[in-house]
């Protein structure tokens, strides 16, 4: 067995757990990986990157739809539309210097990773339930009952209408997602893991084992088209290609079971330091060839 073929599945093991637990870390680092650690040429590493993540993706989606952790009307809203902000963002991107390009996302990456902080040390002051305050005896029970009767219809009556404005407005917030994916995937012609999983969380309020499960819908699919449209993968050997992916997918099955067991604000945490991390190395490596 060449060291080829054993560095191919270390590294895919790495990928697949990041794409099955977090929902993110997969093309952004499949390239580097494929490109510094096994010598493909950028050009080949990023169509090889699409069919790895999306066959991770995938595989990984498949074991949180199980768990029931996957939002299938969300996900696939935002796949296809994400599609058609992926095509106005590629047609941006090829007028900008590319290190600018990875800077940018670098500070995008750095201003998600910030909401998402504030968003965990606001959590646990958040109270599990409405506190409901127990009516005071009155010499006159029945008219306090009545009172009380009217106060709940009024209350159930607001709840109703809140939940009919979240409805009215929620397939606007869907398409604006789609959209926001897709031109900044794009545009900055990186993997939307690191950018779907917070929007999902942050813009559309779905919990972080959900958001996991449903970006990896997401990316199933916005892979799949990109493939498409360059017509497969070239110039990559199949003994580099065939135990990356292979190995990818099974650890993304691994990585959803990371997801469904560690608490939840655990991976939070861990979502915070990994985009930390990446947004760090990529301002370096982009500031280095910029002088």
């Amino acid at each position: 067995m060449s060291a080829d073929v054993v560095l191919s599945a270390v590294l895919g093991l790495a990928i697949g757990l990041s794409l099955g637990a977090l929902g993110g870390g997969g093309s952004i680092l499949t390239v580097p990986a494929l490109v510094y650690a096994l010598g493909v040429s950028a050009k080949h590493a990023t169509g090889a990157s699409l069919l790895i993540v999306g066959l991770s993706a995938l595989f990984g989606m498949i074991a949180h739809a199980r768990a029931g952790r996957v939002r299938w009307p969300v996900g696939l809203t935002v796949g296809v539309v994400s599609i058609v902000g992926s095509l106005a963002g590629t047609a941006l991107n090829r007028r900008i210097n590319p290190e600018v390009l990875l800077l940018l996302f670098a500070g995008l990456m750095f201003v998600v990773a910030t909401m998402m902080i504030r968003r965990d040390r606001r959590a646990p002051a958040l109270p599990a339930t409405r506190p409901v305050p127990v009516p005071v005896p009155s010499p006159d029970l029945l008219g306090e009952l009545v009172t009380l009767e009217d106060r709940v219809v009024e209350e159930v009556v607001d709840v109703e209408e809140a939940i009919a404005a979240t409805r009215a407005g929620r397939p606007v917030l869907v398409a604006a997602v789609g959209v926001g994916v897709g031109f900044l995937t794009g545009f900055l012609g990186v993997g939307g893991g690191f950018i779907v999983v917070p929007s999902l969380v942050l813009i559309l309020g779905l919990g972080l084992a959900e958001a996991v499960g449903t970006s990896l819908l997401i990316i199933a699919i916005s892979s799949g088209f990109a493939i498409a449209e360059r017509h497969g993968v070239h110039g990559v050997d199949a003994s580099i290609l065939v135990p990356f992916a292979l190995t990818a997918m099974a650890a993304a099955m691994v990585g959803n079971l990371i997801a469904g067991r560690v608490p939840a604000r655990r991976l939070n945490q861990g979502f915070i330091v990994l985009v930390i991390l990446v947004a760090c190395y990529v301002t370096v490596r982009s500031v280095l060839a910029l002088g």
